[in-house]
């Protein structure tokens, strides 16, 4: 998952590639780059990064992205697969001019295995949810039938009913 499945746009790229490199470990990127539903230019991209110094890399990022601490917001998560209750910071990013929109999630190291399985089952999806992603994001980025919040719920009901997966139990704290 170091590698997008979809192809990024040269100056998104070297965006994740430089951002990798000032903070000196792996970006693992999840989502819809990792599937047939991607929309270049409009999904975000998702990254998680594993570390075993969270506050460091949280610090890393804030002179990266020139942004300020209150920016990245506490969460909890309890995992479908072993209903592990796991902790990260999350970061949505935008730079317009750059056309770079990430969310970014930063855990301890000893959550990898369990978050990287937890978003494996979520890349390789059943057509008929895929077929669905791709409707639901054309209605929402095309024709602007649905609002950002309906769009969402309907987004993570498709990732998780449509899988056989209860709904995901996760609070921003």
């Amino acid at each position: 998952m170091e590698k997008t499945k979809n192809k990024l746009p040269k100056n998104q790229k070297k965006f994740f590639n430089d951002l990798s490199d000032y903070l000196e470990t792996p970006l693992y990127f999840y989502g819809s780059v990792q599937r047939d539903d991607y929309f270049p230019g409009r999904s975000d991209i998702d990254v998680d990064i594993f570390t075993d110094n969270e506050s460091s890399i949280i610090t890393k990022l804030q002179h990266f992205l020139h942004i300020n601490r209150n920016n990245f917001k506490k969460f909890v998560w309890r995992l479908n697969n072993n209903n592990k209750i796991v902790y990260g910071n999350k970061i949505m990013y935008y730079n317009y001019d750059q056309k770079i929109k990430t969310e970014i999630s930063i855990y301890n190291i000893n959550v990898k295995e369990d978050i990287l399985y937890e978003h494996n089952h979520k890349i390789k999806l059943p057509f008929y949810v895929s077929w669905l992603l791709i409707l639901l994001k054309i209605l929402y980025y095309d024709f602007n039938l649905i609002n950002a919040s309906y769009y969402r719920y309907l987004k993570k009901k498709l990732l998780t009913n449509g899988l056989g997966l209860p709904d995901d139990d996760f609070v921003v704290i």
